[in-house]
């Protein structure tokens, strides 16, 4: 019988971790309060790479080098971009007005006029006013002596020569024996008598049928002279309206030259305008009656309610079209415009025409032509969000056919996915010149970059987001000088020095890292006030580190039910966990639950049985499919090593299974598989583990032990249920030594490892945990790959051997057996 070699007290004392390597402390030096530190500049710690990235992106201003900035939620993107684009585009140039106005050759088709900025409401105001002078000049025109002597002589010669046709009929009438007659209905001839008066209807019905015809004869002739009289006086009546037109548009022309002249001199330089001048004149000249003197409301009060609505909406309508729809006005912008769409739908972002009804229809013209964020923007930036952008319909295939064309078109949505077709104004294209960045997390950016080909020729420029800084001693100033402009913008108290260091461990805790800060600020902003709520409440004249401590806890009260259930379970017994004494095959393991906005450790039994066999180790969650696929790597890395160390000179003859016992919604994650094998090689074995040490680290290959994550999580799940069944003193974690600089655990830990009541075991080897776990020595391999005797890896190699030869043992007597079973066969 071996003597089994122990580890002594002091080997394991020494072993432990010291209590001020559990975390770290800031205490700034440099100010007593955020009241004197400055306000934060970019509201955004470090970045350094961001921050450079985002300024090549807004200086390149070639096309496709648009920019997204990724990053994980609460880093301040949104609030980096909008400080970091107003700075540059204050010094910008300040974009052109964009007005539509009527298109008299195309109704349908409004024009674009692109104007200087705050030219567009002065042009808007200009045209206007050339209107209302025009409702004054032209009915004065009109009415004035001089028009309408003119027009009275001109009317009087075409009077006379009506006259004189009239005479001719007449005589060639009485050449004929026929007198003219006028009615309602036209002209019409008589018969004559003798006495040269016309026949009655009884004197004409007497007469003999021949004189009668001869009559009818002369009658047709005589209408056959009339007829061409008639057209004469027809084609005469046509040349008059038309010089009267023609006269007309002769005195509106010069009653309204000098009124357009004086726009024409001040619009020159805009070709486009003086070309809409001229289509106003002449559209007025055309349409003279629209500018008549009588009044608005001449003779309305005879008529009924409708036809005079009817009448005044007429009118207005034919006026609507002198109207400039001033589409962006940048009278008061002063340098570039920054536009921020927060609901970036297709309609929101380019445009669109809005409708009225009118007696039962719907009806549009460019007037009601509403502008979107890209027009706001033209000439500047547009910042978007990709979620909202790509989920809303037709949103994002506009911003690429935009980006890619440098126009945006004024459409209706049914028409672009093909689900409705309908009358509406067409308006021209409007040439655009903007700088798109899309705020997005890295996910959303990596796939438009893989499966969108036109991303990647349009957004060339990447502004990535770290989620953790160094905590160095400038990003600490920047972090004291964010939550300086915290609690000013809130109207909260100045945090002090010491709160202000409480924080930044906080940070350094959600960063997981002793030398690191986390830059999700919208989480540590939330600390910051509520903090500044506890400290007003109890009437402080500061934020304390007590107001923070207080902050933090009952930020965690409020999402913590969960653990209080899981606490309670194990307190009672429903959930089996051992925290003292020690039990062969049996090990306590930790995993992470993370709810999102809360996680924490959850300690779990890891049981290990081994009996004759050859199947090896069977992972039960693995053949229930209730193991992922990390888990199940790392239960074969454990049995490769296994298998590695112990089968170098002969065959395994065992199987064994491992568990995660009460455990029924699935593992994952290699963080387990060193206690996993913890529990395999001490059920092998026969020798007990401590249960009031719990483990958790990776193992790989060669018996290392490899970093996890959410360690400060578990250390503390294990805490609290060792906290609330009774600290022993010889209770603790093994983990992985390479996550001290991770270690940022709360005071409440500490302080347990500084009065020796809970302790912390880092390792990097899993032989190591094996010593601390079982206090027998672990054993190193000799030259001839044999463990020195009494170690526990020479019992783990004496206990594999003695099952290999009852297993040669049982195959030897299996022939034996089954020949007995034979002859007993026959005999029946």
């Amino acid at each position: 019988m071996n003597k089994v070699k122990k580890i002594s007290a002091g080997q394991l004392m020494r072993r432990r971790l010291d209590p001020a390597q559990m975390a770290a402390f800031c205490y700034p030096q440099d100010f007593d309060s955020t009241r004197q530190m400055s306000p934060a500049a970019e509201g955004i710690v470090g970045q350094t790479r961001a921050v450079k990235a985002m300024e090549f992106g807004l200086a390149a201003k070639y096309s496709g080098f648009h920019i997204f900035i990724s990053g994980p939620v609460n880093t301040g993107k949104t609030s980096f971009a909008l400080n970091k684009v107003n700075q540059v585009a204050g010094s910008g140039q300040t974009p052109a007005d964009i007005c539509f106005v009527y298109n008299f050759n195309q109704p349908d088709r409004p024009l674009v006029l692109v104007l200087p900025a705050g030219l567009g409401s002065e042009f808007r105001r200009d045209v206007k006013e050339l209107i209302e002078d025009f409702q004054i000049e032209l009915p004065k025109a009109f009415e004035g002596e001089v028009f309408e002597k003119k027009r009275a002589a001109f009317l009087r010669q075409v009077e006379n020569k009506l006259t004189e046709m009239f005479k001719e009929m007449e005589n060639s009438a009485s050449r004929y024996g026929f007198r003219l007659q006028k009615g309602p209905n036209g002209v019409f001839t008589l018969p004559l008598n003798s006495a040269g008066e016309p026949y009655s209807k009884e004197e004409f019905e007497v007469l003999d049928e021949e004189y009668r015809a001869a009559i009818s004869e002369k009658e047709q002739q005589l209408e056959g002279l009339m007829a061409e009289v008639f057209r004469r006086s027809r084609q005469l009546q046509k040349e008059a309206k038309q010089h009267l037109k023609e006269m007309e548009q002769e005195t509106a022309v010069a009653a309204t030259s000098h009124l357009v002249d004086v726009l024409r001199e001040k619009y020159k330089q805009y070709s486009k305008v003086a070309a809409y001048l001229e289509g106003i004149q002449v559209d007025v000249t055309e349409n003279l009656n629209d500018f008549r003197g009588a009044g608005a409301s001449d003779g309305e009060e005879n008529l009924p309610a409708t036809v005079v609505a009817v009448t005044r909406l007429q009118k207005s309508t034919v006026l609507t079209r002198y109207e400039v729809n001033v589409f962006v006005d940048n009278a008061t912008s002063v340098g570039a415009p920054v536009v921020m769409e927060a609901n970036p739908t297709f309609y929101n972002l380019f445009g669109k025409v809005e409708y009225r009804s009118s007696f039962g229809s719907l009806v549009t013209d460019f007037t009601m032509l509403k502008p979107g964020a890209v027009h706001q923007a033209n000439g500047g930036y547009l910042i978007l969000h990709a979620l909202p952008l790509l989920t809303s319909p037709g949103a994002w295939e506009g911003l690429k056919r935009m980006l890619k064309t440098g126009e945006v078109r004024i459409e209706n949505l049914g028409e672009q996915l093909g689900l409705t077709a309908f009358a509406a104004v067409q308006p021209e294209p409007i040439p655009v010149a903007v700088k798109v960045i899309l705020i997005g997390n890295p996910r959303i950016y990596h796939l438009l970059y893989s499966l969108d080909e036109d991303f990647r020729k349009l957004f060339k420029v990447r502004v990535d987001f770290d989620y953790v800084v160094e905590r160095s001693p400038e990003n600490i100033r920047q972090y004291a000088a964010f939550i300086g402009s915290v609690c000013r913008k809130e109207d909260l108290l100045p945090l002090t020095a010491g709160g202000v260091g409480r924080v930044i461990d906080f940070s350094s805790r959600l960063a997981g890292h002793q030398k690191k800060l986390s830059t999700c600020l919208g989480l540590i902003k939330d600390i910051v006030v509520e903090a500044g709520f506890w400290a007003a409440r109890e009437n402080a004249p500061l934020v304390d580190i007590s107001h923070v401590d207080l902050a933090i806890k009952e930020k965690q009260y409020r999402s913590n039910l969960l653990e209080h259930r899981l606490q309670e379970a194990m307190a009672e017994g429903l959930v089996l966990l051992d925290v003292a004494g020690a039990v062969v095959g049996q090990v306590n393991g930790l995993a992470v639950i993370d709810l999102g906005d809360y996680a924490f450790g959850k300690p779990t039994r890891v049981t290990a049985r081994v009996y004759l066999g050859r199947e090896g180790i069977v992972n039960i969650e693995r053949e229930i499919q209730m193991s992922g696929q990390t888990h199940t790597k790392g239960v074969l890395i454990l049995a490769a090593f296994f298998s590695a160390r112990f089968a170098q000179d002969k065959p395994l003859a065992f199987a064994a299974t491992l568990t995660f016992e009460q455990v029924y919604d699935g593992i994952d994650g290699d963080s387990a598989s060193a206690t996993e094998l913890y529990a395999l090689v001490s059920a092998i074995a026969g020798i007990p583990l401590n249960q009031g040490i719990a483990v958790t680290g990776s193992v790989n290959q060669n018996g290392e032990v490899q970093p996890i994550g959410g360690i400060n999580e578990k250390i503390e799940g294990f805490f609290r249920v060792c906290h609330a069944q009774g600290l022993t003193g010889d209770q603790g974690v093994i983990f992985p030594a390479r996550n001290i600089p991770n270690l940022m655990l709360n005071q409440e830990v500490i302080e347990a490892a500084q009065a020796g009541l809970f302790h912390l075991y880092p390792v990097n080897h899993v032989d190591e945990g094996i010593e601390i776990l079982t206090g027998i020595v672990a054993g190193k391999p000799g030259e001839d790959g044999s463990f020195p005797a009494g170690t526990f890896n020479f019992m783990v190699t004496q206990k594999l051997q003695e099952m290999n030869e009852k297993w040669k043992m049982a195959a030897r007597d299996i022939p034996h057996l089954q020949r007995k079973r034979r002859e007993k066969a026959e005999k029946r």
